[in-house]
């Protein structure tokens, strides 16, 4: 994996964990939070997120760790399957709920699309003929 799909990922998961402790800590700026963001089937739906986006930015963690020790633990598509995950949801319960709001849609849009980057680098990295 190259350097820079490596940091762009733990970029991007970080962004994640620094959602949460704002949420955790309640000092999301309210003019960014979303649509009915006080109401609690929209927070138990928000909150259902809190688990699948620890483990994608745990894991995305864990997996640069390895890389930089040249530790072969296998590639990294359940990371990227699990962050690609993340926004995939969210991106639907808006749709299905009929809401659209640039910062959210563009931010777990973000989560879909860096995944997908990162996964088609390494299918094309991995295509590339074996240096003779």
């Amino acid at each position: 994996m190259k350097s820079f799909s490596k940091s762009l990922l733990v970029v991007v998961d970080a962004g994640l964990l620094l959602y949460w402790c704002l949420v955790i800590t309640d000092v999301f700026p309210e003019s960014m939070r979303f649509r009915d963001y006080s109401n609690q089937v929209i927070q138990a739906w928000n909150w259902s997120f809190f688990p699948l986006d620890v483990a994608a930015a745990l894991t995305v963690f864990v997996g640069a760790f390895l890389i930089k020790r040249h530790v072969v633990a296998g590639d990294i598509v359940l990371v990227l399957g699990l962050t690609f995950c993340a926004g995939f949801m969210a991106i639907s319960f808006w749709a299905f709920y009929g809401d659209f709001e640039p910062f959210w849609w563009g931010s777990n849009a973000l989560l879909m699309i860096v995944p997908l980057v990162v996964f088609a680098g390494m299918v094309c990295e991995r295509m590339k003929p074996a240096a003779q």
